[in-house]
């Protein structure tokens, strides 16, 4: 028996040992997604990549949990596990017993085991096109979400993994547009505070096993190469016993030579991203022999070595025995057979979990419904009893929507639903030929941003542009990576409008000969006219159906496919319009009427906030949706959820969407300088909950110390329910700018109406840290802070002082210390920039027309009489570059921007001080024209 398939042996000499029976070629080939088989050795082919983000996606039905989203907001540690041990058996089954989506089993292997999930990326902006992946914009609460869903993946064996979790998308990825060139812009406080906060803990944890790089830059550097792969992540990693397996996303390594041009050739570009810390590439499809045919050039150049092949392959090695692959008959887990995949365990599970990650945003007493009084509802919306899919979900089994669910819960009491979309039944004439568009009427909804779909009213088809550009209504779901069902539908006149497909851009016209509609007209001249004809009024049928019902439940929201989806971004958290104002109709008829937002993001909810006695959001939240809606709006279940974002007020201009610097954008909660309409963690009971007796163990404590926070919760309502018990931290009076609230730690808590809990947390210091630029390391400054209990982050309820003792920081060193121009505590129009195509940052003018400053407080510059600056200026340009140096009003040195030729070019220039200077001062340099700077620092010698 080879030693790689002995059991008893360690894992390393089992991974040694198979990796150096392969031959160069073999491991070469190992480095591209799908792995061919080596029969020599008995070893299969392997593919690395499945999609389990809410359920085992794209390989047909499975169980469909809420979205990302929605398991974040449920804040329930334990669920999340649940959940992800449910989708990792799942899994599991499609391994064992269900052919491959691509290739045959021979060929490819069995679908992969590595699980492409969770996604940390942060919910920065609510706009993000993909914010239905991630669990909140907090790290903290990010990174907790984020371990138990990669435990639940793991299991619980020892030796042996379920499904091995990939964390994405590693760094700073939170906007769809462009994404491919985007750059990320992170200043040091930021990246150690925020982005890299969140993957940090999960890493350092041993729960994850690999990580995917993001398509986007992080200071002008593409993610698939960036330093902070070895730096960051598998530093963290390396205390666990594991390396991490980092794979490619989807084409991106394609990405660094095209679109982004990072490099002039993919033999370099691969080698780089190769020596980088990527250990598989998801490039070309099934199409290996292009990026190995690739890195084999790269080798035969000198760009990498066998070394570097190995240390890749011994990764994803690693990981395939803890699969299980080399040891079917001890892994725990290979008998899981094909009737977990939609058990009626995991049913339950998902419709516990949808009820879970419910949030009551208002209510002014009109839940949960009384059946006895509200024995007729009216449900109402485009999403009024349907379910959608996501790009990540898996093939529904069945769909409970709301209605249904109502009906049959009300049904069981005496009650009845009705149901009404509220969508206008049109009929499209061609003015040219007079004849119909499609075999009937079609009902039409708006998605926002102008984007409509029309459904066959007979069959319920949706209209589509075809690949031959006609118009055919034969798709009965909208998931596709290209979404053709969507139309602007453009008025030109009286009861006249133009048809024009979202996808091309181009308008519907038809040819007068043959009647053929194609959507091939460039402009509007060109166009067809349609003759609209209004069949049923939309609005009108839901406010009489309101008006004869006792109670009307709106459900609004978004498809997840339209508008706000991997590729592209929201313009604006605005409703629809035609959503708005339907609800607004219904409002008007029957102002008992609650408003349900079924989203993958937030609204702003101005209007509904002020003028409905009661608002809920659930996310997308799966096949078991209406049955748990129903059992939260008729009170058979708490809605348990708290917001994972804040939802923001529609006046409220929010920060540019490539803003990724939190602190001085004021993004989220931790830095957003008005009030919200709703905050992050906000969310209502149907019972009251009483805080009190909050103390602390000890009223101060080191630098390195630790306080326990003790408070008691009790349940002192009527009934039964949850809370979210958060726990924040702030810094009084700090010397830098802190953020005006973070949350250190909270717990979900279910008690019985009467019952009361004390609970505990253990605060280390390190939740008070704050990542110093001086020192270039996190530092907990002594001073005042404050404990504070809450119920969402606007809802403070209790507040404990406590001291931090030790010395204060000693200032910034100055002289003969190379200060990095990135380690600024504050700026105006800079932009960070890679130094190298490697490593380090540097920053330069956001605008090299308009200056740009840096501000470093408290630098010691006793002695000083020189400075040297590290700068690389590309080309002449049309005008002079100088770097201006100043202490207050004082002028202390300008100092003119050689050429280098090169952006990577670096020199250093010295320039004598104007006035010596002695003690602590406060410094600003200013940059004029197009040149990068690296570092500066102060010298002593005349």
């Amino acid at each position: 028996m080879p030693d790689f398939r002995n059991p008893t042996l360690p894992l390393r000499k089992r991974v040694d040992d198979l990796l150096h029976r392969l031959t160069l070629d073999e491991r070469l080939a190992m480095l591209h997604q799908y792995a061919p088989a080596v029969p020599r050795l008995g070893v299969a082919p392997f593919r690395t990549g499945s999609e389990g983000l809410h359920g085992v996606s794209w390989l047909g039905v499975a169980t469909v949990f809420p979205q990302a989203v929605g398991l974040g907001a449920s804040w329930d540690e334990e669920l999340v596990r649940g959940v992800a041990g449910a989708v990792s058996t799942e899994l599991r089954a499609f391994h064992h017993h269900r052919p491959p989506a691509v290739g045959t089993r021979e060929e490819r292997g069995p679908n992969s085991l590595q699980a492409w999930a969770p996604v940390l990326n942060l919910l920065r902006d609510p706009r993000w096109g993909r914010n239905e992946e991630g669990y909140s914009e907090d790290p903290v609460h990010t990174a907790r979400v984020g371990e138990a869903f990669c435990r639940g993946l793991s299991g619980d064996h020892p030796t042996y993994l379920r499904a091995a979790p990939v964390l994405k998308h590693f760094l700073a990825y939170n906007n769809e547009d462009d994404r491919c060139t985007t750059s990320s812009g992170l200043r040091p406080r930021v990246l150690q505070e925020y982005d890299l906060a969140a993957f940090r803990p999960v890493v350092a944890s041993g729960a994850a096993t690999g990580a995917m790089a993001a398509y986007n830059l992080v200071n002008g550097r593409p993610c698939h190469v960036s330093p902070l792969i070895e730096t960051e992540l598998r530093r963290w990693a390396k205390p666990t016993g594991h390396e991490l397996f980092v794979v490619s996303d989807a084409e991106a390594p394609s990405n660094l030579v095209d679109p982004e041009h990072y490099f002039d050739d993919h033999a370099e570009s691969h080698a780089a991203a190769l020596k980088a810390g990527i250990d598989n590439f998801t490039d070309h499809g099934e199409d290996s022999g292009t990026p190995i045919g690739r890195l084999r050039e790269a080798l035969e150049r000198g760009l990498i070595d066998e070394a570097d092949v190995d240390r890749a392959v011994r990764r994803q090695l690693e990981v395939r025995l803890r699969l299980g692959e080399f040891d079917p008959e001890l892994d725990p887990y290979a008998g899981i057979g094909p009737e977990v995949v939609d058990s009626p365990e995991h049913r339950a599970l998902a419709r516990r979990a949808a009820a879970e990650s419910t949030v009551l945003l208002k209510n002014d007493g009109l839940l949960p419904l009384d059946p006895v009084r509200a024995r007729r509802i009216a449900v109402i919306g485009p999403l009024a009893d349907t379910l959608f899919e996501d790009w990540y979900s898996g093939t529904l089994p069945y769909r409970v929507g709301i209605a249904t669910g109502l009906a049959e819960a009300l049904g069981a009491l005496g009650g009845e639903v009705v149901t009404v979309e509220g969508s206008n039944r049109i009929t499209l004439r061609s003015r040219t030929t007079g004849e119909l568009l499609g075999k009937s009427a079609f009902d039409v909804t708006d998605w926002g941003g102008g984007a409509s779909i029309l459904r066959e009213a007979d069959t319920g088809r949706y209209l589509a542009l075809q690949d031959d550009d006609a118009l055919a209504a034969g798709q009965d779901v909208i998931k596709s990576w290209f979404v053709k069902e969507t139309f602007r539908i453009e008025p030109d006149g009286p009861d006249t409008v133009l048809l024009r497909s979202v996808f091309t851009g181009r308008y519907a016209a038809v040819d007068p000969s043959d009647g053929r509609v194609a959507v091939t007209a460039e402009s509007a001249e060109d166009a067809e006219r349609w003759q609209r004809e209004l069949v049923r009024d939309g609005a009108a049928e839901a406010r009489a159906a309101a008006a004869t019902a006792d109670v009307a439940v709106v459900v609004l929201g978004n498809h997840p496919l339209i508008n706000g989806r991997e590729t592209e971004d929201r313009a604006d958290i605005d409703l629809p319009e035609g959503q708005e104002e339907l609800l607004r109709a219904v409002a008007t008829v029957r102002p008992d009427t609650a408003l349900v937002v079924m989203s993958s993001y937030p609204y702003a909810l101005d209007w509904a906030d002020e003028h409905l006695p009661a608002v809920v959001w659930t996310s997308h939240g799966g096949q078991e949706t209406g049955n748990a809606l129903a059992d939260v709006l008729l009170g058979g279940a708490e809605p348990a959820g708290r917001l994972p974002q804040t939802w923001y007020r529609g006046d409220d201009p929010l920060p540019a969407p490539l803003d990724y610097d939190i602190i001085k954008a004021g993004w989220t909660y931790q830095y957003h300088r008005s009030a919200p309409l709703y905050s992050f963690g906000h969310g209502l009971s149907y019972t009251d909950f009483t805080y009190r007796d909050l103390s602390l163990s000890q009223p101060s404590i080191a630098q390195d110390g630790s306080v326990r926070a003790t408070v008691t919760l009790e349940n002192s309502g009527t009934r039964s329910g949850s809370e979210v018990v958060q726990v924040y931290v702030r810094a009084l009076e700090a010397r830098y700018e802190a953020p005006r609230l973070r949350l250190a730690d909270f717990r979900k808590v279910r008690l019985d109406p009467g019952e009361s809990r004390e609970l505990t947390f253990v605060l280390p210091a390190e939740q008070l840290a704050h990542w110093s630029v001086a020192t270039g390391g996190f530092t907990v400054e002594p001073g005042g802070y404050e404990v504070v209990v809450a119920r969402g982050a606007d809802h403070p309820v209790l507040t404990a002082p406590l001291t931090v003792t030790g010395s204060p920081a000693a200032p910034r060193a100055g002289v003969e210390h190379r200060i990095p121009a990135v380690d600024f505590d504050d700026y105006e129009d800079v932009t960070v920039v890679d130094a190298t195509r490697s490593d380090g940052d540097a920053v330069t003018p956001a605008d090299p027309a308009q200056p740009a400053s840096l501000l470093f407080r408290e630098v010691d510059l006793c002695g000083a009489r020189t400075i040297e600056v590290e700068t690389a200026r590309e080309g002449a340009g049309t005008g002079g570059a100088r770097l201006e140096v100043r202490s207050g009003d004082r002028v202390l040195a300008e100092i003119d921007v050689p050429v280098t030729g090169d952006r990577y070019a670096w020199t250093s220039t010295t320039a004598g001080l104007a006035v010596p200077l002695d003690g602590v001062h406060d410094l600003s340099l200013t940059l004029h024209g197009d040149f990068r700077l690296a570092a500066f620092r102060f010298g002593t010698a005349d």
